[in-house]
C-alpha cells in the first residue's frame, strides 16, 4: 500500500522547512529507520527517517525547496504501485511582475538573476549521496560537489571532515600567483576583466532571520528608551564573589535583574497579535547567541523563579548547545522577552529589533569608563547603556522608562543579586560575611 512521506513539524512554532538533500533515489529500497532526506529550519538541521518499508516510489519535493509542515514530500510502497497526483505546495516567493514595455519600444533583455546564477554554478549533489547535514552545508558554501567526495563515515557517509579535507587539497593545488612585474615610469594599466560581485545564496536560517526581522521592523511600531547604569558596585561584588570561588558573569546578573523587573512590569512581558494584548504568567527569557551563519535565541524558562546561580547554569548549558549545534527546536521557542548583549565587543550603544511574538527586547552595550558627577565632584565609573526597544501597541513610553529605571536601580544596588548568589551556593561553600566586605555607599 502506498504510504505518504510527510514533512515533519520539528517544533511547536515551526511552520515550514527546507528539504536540503534526498538520501534515497526513486526506485531505491527503503527500510524502517533509513534516512530518507535531510531538512533545515531557521533553528537547526535534522534527518527524516522512514516509518514504512518498500521502495521510494516518488520524490515530490525537490532538494532546496521550502514547504509547509505536513506537506507530502514523496511516497513509499511496493514497486510498480501507482502514486496519487502531486499535492506538494512549494513555498516560494512570488515572482516579481515584469514591467511592460511601451508600444513600439523594445524591452531590454532581462538581466540574469545573480542568486540564480550562483545556485547554478554549484553542482547539485546526487540523490544517492549519503552526506551529513553539516557536510552538506559546508560543501554548498564552498561550491564543492559532494558527489565527487569519497566518504569516510559509516557506510561511506560523507562527513564535515571529508569536505574540509577536499577543500584543503584544492587550496594546495590552486596555482600560486607569480612575482609582480614592476611598472615602468609613465606606464598605464587597465584591468583585463571588470570586477564582479559574488552572489551567495542565503541559507534557510538567513532567509528566516531576514523574513522575521523585516516583518517585525515593518509591522511593529518600535520606540526606544536608553539609560546609563553605574556598574561599579556590581563589578566589585562580582570580583569578591569570584575570589571565594563563585564565578558569575555580568550577563548572569543582567538576566536575573531583568527577570525580576519583568515581574514588576508585566506589560513589558506582554505581546499583541494586533487584536488583543496577551499577558504571560511567567518570564521566559530569550538570550541572543551568535553562531556561524546567523544567530539563535535559546530560552531560559521560568527565569522569574530562578536564582542568579540557576540562571548562570542554564544559560551556560544553552550557549554550549547553541555553539555545538545541538539545541532542540523547543529550546528556542516560547520566549516572552529577549536580551541581546554586545557588551563584549566594545559597543557604546545599540538598538535591537523586537523578536516576533514578543513585546520588547533589551540591548546591552559595553561598560565604558566614564566621568560622572558624584556629589560636588567628578569621578570615573564603569557606565553601561541599556536600551529597551518596545512595541508601542503594547507598551507606552512612560512604562518603558519606569521599567529601565527599576532595572538600573537593581543593578546599581546589587544587594538582591548578591543575596541570590550567596543563597544559590550556600549548600556548596561556607560563607563568611567578612569575606564579602562591600561598601554600602554608592560607587
Amino acid at each position: 500500500m502506498v504510504q505518504p512521506i510527510l514533512m515533519p513539524k520539528p517544533g511547536q512554532m515551526t511552520e515550514e522547512c527546507t528539504l536540503i538533500l534526498w538520501l534515497k533515489a526513486e526506485g531505491e529500497p527503503v527500510r524502517k529507520g533509513d534516512v530518507l532526506f535531510e531538512i533545515e529550519t531557521d533553528k537547526s538541521a535534522m534527518e527524516v527517517e522512514a516509518f514504512d518499508e518498500g521502495v521510494l516510489l516518488k520524490q515530490l519535493v525537490p532538494a532546496g525547496a521550502t514547504v509547509a509542515v505536513n506537506t507530502v514530500c514523496g511516497y513509499v510502497g511496493v514497486a510498480g504501485e501507482a502514486v496519487p497526483e502531486p499535492l506538494a505546495a512549494v513555498v516560494e516567493p512570488a515572482a516579481p511582475t515584469e514591467p511592460v514595455a511601451p508600444v513600439g519600444v523594445s524591452a531590454p533583455p532581462a538581466e540574469p538573476d545573480a542568486t540564480q546564477a550562483c545556485r547554478q554554478s554549484v553542482p547539485a549533489p546526487s540523490d544517492r549521496t549519503r552526506v551529513s547535514p553539516r557536510a552538506s552545508r559546508l560543501a554548498a558554501s564552498l561550491g564543492i560537489d559532494v558527489g565527487s567526495i569519497e566518504g569516510t563515515g559509516p557506510q561511506g557517509r560523507i562527513t564535515e571532515r571529508d569536505v574540509q579535507a577536499v577543500a584543503a587539497r584544492q587550496a594546495v593545488a590552486a596555482p600560486q600567483p607569480g612575482p609582480a612585474t614592476p611598472l615602468t615610469e609613465g606606464a598605464h594599466t587597465t584591468l583585463a576583466t571588470p570586477l564582479t560581485a559574488d552572489a551567495e545564496p542565503m541559507s534557510a536560517m538567513r532567509r528566516v532571520i531576514a523574513d522575521r526581522l523585516t516583518r517585525s521592523w515593518t509591522t511593529t511600531p518600535h520606540f526606544a528608551v536608553t539609560v546609563s547604569v553605574n556598574l561599579g558596585r556590581l563589578l566589585t561584588m562580582r570580583q569578591e564573589l569570584k575570589a571565594t570561588g563563585v564565578a558569575l558573569s555580568v550577563t548572569d546578573f543582567i538576566l536575573a535583574a531583568t527577570a525580576q523587573t519583568l515581574v514588576e512590569f508585566p506589560a513589558v512581558n506582554a505581546r499583541t497579535d494586533g487584536t488583543a494584548i496577551v499577558h504571560h504568567p511567567r518570564v521566559h527569557l530569550g538570550l541572543a547567541v551568535s553562531i556561524p551563519g546567523g544567530l539563535v535565541v535559546p530560552v531560559i524558562r521560568d527565569a522569574d523563579i530562578l536564582s542568579v546561580g540557576d540562571i548562570h547554569d542554564r544559560a551556560a548549558q544553552l550557549i554550549d548547545q547553541a555553539r555545538s549545534g545541538s539545541l532542540a527546536v523547543d529550546d528556542m521557542t516560547g520566549s516572552t522577552f529577549t536580551v541581546s548583549n554586545l557588551g563584549m565587543f566594545e559597543v557604546d550603544e545599540f538598538k535591537a529589533i523586537i523578536n516576533p511574538g514578543e513585546g520588547a527586547i533589551l540591548a546591552v552595550a559595553s561598560a565604558v569608563p566614564t566621568p560622572i558627577a558624584i556629589g560636588d565632584g567628578i569621578a570615573v565609573r564603569p557606565m553601561m547603556k541599556l536600551t529597551l526597544s518596545a512595541d508601542h501597541r503594547v507598551i507606552d513610553g512612560e512604562v518603558g522608562a519606569r521599567f529601565l529605571g527599576s532595572l538600573r536601580r537593581r543593578l546599581e544596588a546589587a544587594d538582591s543579586l548578591r543575596n541570590q548568589a550567596l543563597t544559590a551556593y550556600a549548600g556548596q561553600l561556607i560563607w563568611q560575611e567578612a569575606n564579602l566586605d562591600i561598601d554600602p555607599r554608592p560607587a
